[in-house]
């Protein structure tokens, strides 16, 4: 297997690093930031671009039972372990790089989209995105998180293209066909601490998220994630952007 196809092999990743996802505070952080974004309604419907292994939906299960959420996921191993995580929604594979029409059931159907940490791993986010919209109902709202600053030896690995700046995300998300309301970054100061540690620690993050952490990793771990409540919403290496479907 070629470089670029082992770091795009999402299979082989959540199989290695489904564990790690769980139990990172970064994680956490992002999605109490989406929720909030989200400002969710009982009768809402919920279109999760690369719903992973299903951790968001599952957040959104919790916090709102009523609210329909619809997963879309290039792995197959993401499909099953989200579908196993939360039975009440749904989770089909896609490949949303590829030109495809969705069922007549899903067209246009999402009143809420989120699509995090995604777009970092795409040479032509535009692409994802002019597909994904024939999901969505006309003035969805659409929350996009991805990564700034540096990019660390385990972003590489996983196949990070680029990292973000605000006004970059705004300016891709505006030309894909969507009005963005905010873009902004996120996590100052603790989250950018916690990503400095994460850089220091080179390609030994690679081998140690395989694994199960040691004490020192999860006092670390749990340290940060009290922390990041601390942050403030904007500035930081975090970036999030709220837009709707025009």
């Amino acid at each position: 297997m070629s470089t670029l196809a082992a770091r795009d092999n999402w299979n082989r990743h959540w199989d290695d690093y489904a564990g790690a996802a769980e139990r990172n505070p970064a994680q956490r952080f992002r999605r109490r930031l989406i929720l909030s974004a989200l400002s969710l309604t009982p009768d809402a419907r919920v279109l999760d671009i690369g719903s992973g292994q299903g951790d968001l939906a599952a957040d959104i299960a919790s916090a709102c039972p009523r609210v329909e959420v619809l997963g879309l996921e290039l792995s197959a191993s993401g499909v099953e372990v989200a579908s196993r995580k939360v039975p009440g929604a749904t989770f089909l594979r896609r490949d949303l790089l590829q030109p495809h029409r969705p069922p007549v059931k899903w067209r246009g159907w999402a009143t809420h989209a989120v699509c995090s940490e995604v777009l970092e791993h795409l040479d032509e986010p535009w692409s994802l995105l002019a597909h994904a919209k024939a999901w969505m109902a006309p003035g969805c709202k659409f929350v996009v998180t991805v990564p700034g600053g540096p990019m660390s030896a385990f972003d590489k690995h996983i196949g990070h293209r680029r990292h973000y700046r605000p006004d970059e995300l705004r300016q891709v998300l505006e030309e894909s066909g969507f009005h963005v309301t905010r873009a902004a970054g996120a996590g100052f100061p603790f989250f950018n601490l916690y990503r400095c540690v994460v850089i220091a620690r080179g390609s030994g993050l690679i081998r140690d998220v395989s694994g199960r952490p040691c004490w020192s990793a999860r006092l670390a771990m749990n340290t940060f994630d009290v922390l990041f409540q601390l942050n403030r919403f904007n500035h930081g290496w975090q970036n999030v952007a709220v837009a709707t479907l025009r």
